[in-house]
């Protein structure tokens, strides 16, 4: 596919009908402007951000009372508030539907399938809230869960969050260690666990994790039925009840919402944790509402009533801002499982069935897809849907084609980069402008973002840090226990001063759009000059003998040299004329400057729950240092790999 041509372009109908075309002639009309592309209205959104965020509350219909002031101590990017003295509910705005619509559709691997209308979700969500405030919870106290992507999750978080409480949750195949110490930090005074679940076509028992977890937390627990035994598990857990016992004193009333500042605590989330005990990001519940209404309507385009999908763990942030898509008025649908057990149809099977308008799901997933043969636009019926986004790691060129090619032509293919840290993206897709292989479409409206190099000047066709020069909503509250902000301010602000330094090596492209290279701290230096990871990957990842692979920098010889690890396809050896051949292909594709002094063939990678590959645990366990956090990996004994490896002494 040739990449002097777009992958695709919106059509000037499909401009005129699109909510962010709507919203810039609101802009328009509001404030007497001339915007005409999306480049004018990022321009205007970042310049006059009191304006923007402003339209962006009347356009998505925020419920809550905006006060006088948008934006306070603008001048510190760590101490500026948006709208201080606004209050409003985040379930509040996310529970406005009502009646006997789809607000949620579930589908487990265990082939379990449920519907959920407003109505029944309103109707848990208020039993809920009702059981919570009987156990002396409230404003501020935190609810932890360690729970499946299933619909009585979201109602457990919706619960919680019309209460003012403190939602975190991470996803049930955390280790007994790993939940502790993510949830141990913040003293929940409610956790939430589920009885079993299906991976990989097994039942996946967390009994004895569930016992010893609430041993560990010291809090009541509430079991969740899902696939195993709710009242085994709960005869079993120190101070615990099923979810049916916990609700069956409480009748379905009429919601109640505590509505409370834009800045008051709604998520802990976490950050990877594989360098360290996690760290705990706090978020607002105003910053994330209102982020997540832009992604949502604007950026994605999301209509009431349109089904929206993304493939995602309840550990990952994908699962905060998915369920967002309540506040749109869209009906949520969940999976929880492997996404290819049986095989690859699963979730194709799924979008034909429910009519997907939106498909979100991770780079690994599609280049999964694509290395198994499967070629879902002849299998399936996609015709629902318009969006594909991609997030994880960045997705690679071909990655990029075969979305084109293998599920769909006609289709606006959004790669998204942000994280845990904003619980949203700094760039993403946006339906005024044409998709480029490669490339992200650019940034994200009211987001100063921009690319710097070292010495912090902005950069054009060269690769840089990622920063964002100017405050935005979602930057987190705090970090929990972090009572002088020193962890924070060392985790945005140390690198430039007054400057968030997001830690993405990042390159501006001719369109206007940006690529992801990788991690900052994962990029290699040799010679001095630093080269991202992801630039490798994209080479050798798209060679059939090779299944994935990591890349780090060592330290050698006073510099560092590149060791490319590759797990590789099923019956393939790595001999010399293989080693000969990715040499040849990064060379060619990327630089000189990328050819690994080594190539070593591993039987397993390192990666996350969310399935992020870890270069910087294989890093320490390659320079003899110790790896703090396994636990915060899915296969943490895939680490012992490369402890030992000969080919790394000479």
């Amino acid at each position: 596919m040739r990449d002097d041509k777009p992958l695709w372009m919106p059509s000037p109908a499909s401009i005129k009908a699109s909510p962010m075309h709507a919203f810039m002639q609101a802009c328009n009309d509001a404030h007497g402007l001339g915007l005409e592309s999306y480049a004018d209205l990022h321009g205007w959104s970042v310049a006059e951000r009191e304006h923007f965020w402003n339209a962006v509350w009347n356009f998505c219909g925020v419920i809550g009372d905006r006060g006088a002031r948008t934006l306070i101590n603008d001048e510190t990017m760590i101490d500026a508030r948006f709208f201080p003295d606004a209050i409003l509910n985040f379930a509040e705005n996310l529970l406005a539907g009502k009646g006997h619509g789809d607000a949620i559709v579930f589908r487990g691997e265990d082939k379990v399938e449920d519907r959920w209308s407003w109505d029944r979700l309103r109707d848990l969500v208020s039993r809920l809230q009702q059981a919570l405030r009987a156990e002396g919870i409230g404003a501020g106290d935190r609810v932890a869960a360690m729970m499946p992507n299933m619909p009585e999750t979201v109602a457990f978080m919706l619960a919680a969050a019309s209460i003012g409480a403190i939602w975190s949750s991470c996803s049930p195949d955390f280790g007994e260690q790993g939940v502790l110490d993510r949830f141990g930090q913040i003293g929940p005074k409610l956790f939430v666990a589920c009885d079993a679940y299906w991976y990989g076509g097994k039942l996946q028992d967390v009994k004895e994790k569930v016992v010893a977890v609430a041993r560990g937390l010291g809090s009541p627990v509430v079991v969740v039925h899902y696939a195993g035994d709710a009242e085994a598990v709960a005869h079993q857990t120190p101070n615990a009840r099923t979810l049916d016992a916990f609700i069956a004193p409480y009748a379905p009333s009429d919601l109640q919402f505590v509505r409370l500042p834009f800045s008051h605590p709604l998520y802990i989330l976490f950050s990877s944790g594989t360098t360290g005990v996690p760290k705990c990001i706090v978020h607002s519940a105003g910053g994330t509402l209102l982020q997540h209404l832009k992604e949502h309507r604007l950026h994605c385009g999301l209509q009431p009533g349109e089904k929206l999908f993304y493939f995602t763990t309840c550990g990952w942030m994908m699962w905060n801002w998915l369920v967002s898509g309540l506040a749109v008025g869209a009906t949520l649908c969940l999976f929880d499982g492997s996404p290819f057990a049986p095989d690859g149809n699963v979730l194709f099977d799924y979008a034909q069935a429910e009519k997907f308008a939106v498909f979100g799901t991770s780079a690994k997933y599609i280049d999964a897809v694509r290395k198994s043969g499967l070629v879902p636009r002849n299998s399936h019926d996609l015709s629902s849907l318009r969006l594909m986004t991609s997030t994880g790691s960045p997705l690679s060129p071909e990655g990029f084609t075969f979305v084109y090619e293998g599920i769909k032509t006609d289709i606006q293919l959004a790669s998204i980069s942000g994280g845990t840290d904003i619980v949203s993206c700094f760039v993403l897709g946006n339906s005024l402008q044409p998709v480029w292989r490669g490339e992200i479409q650019g940034p994200g409206l009211g987001l100063a973002m921009d690319v710097w190099d070292d010495e912090g000047h902005p950069v054009r066709g060269q690769k840089g840090e990622l920063v964002c020069t100017r405050a935005f909503p979602s930057m987190p509250v705090m970090f929990w226990n972090d009572p002088d902000r020193a962890k924070y301010r060392a985790a945005y602000f140390e690198r430039f001063d007054n400057i968030w330094c997001h830690g993405d090596f990042a390159e501006w492209t001719e369109h206007d759009g940006i690529v992801i290279h990788g991690r900052s701290d994962a990029t290699l230096n040799p010679g001095g000059v630093r080269i991202g990871t992801a630039e490798i990957y994209n080479q050798v990842e798209q060679m059939g003998e090779v299944a994935e692979a990591l890349c780090i920098g060592q330290d050698w010889d006073d510099d560092v040299r590149v060791i490319l690890f590759v797990r590789l396809a099923s019956g393939v050896a790595l001999t010399d004329e293989l080693v000969k051949a990715i040499k040849t292909r990064i060379r060619t594709g990327a630089s000189p400057r990328h050819v690994p002094a080594k190539i070593i063939a591993v039987a397993d990678i390192p990666r996350t729950k969310s399935g992020k590959i870890v270069e910087l645990a294989v890093r320490e366990v390659v320079h003899g240092r110790p790896v703090k956090n396994k636990e915060a990996l899915a296969n943490p004994e895939a680490l012992d790999l490369f402890a030992a490896l000969p080919e790394l002494r000479g």
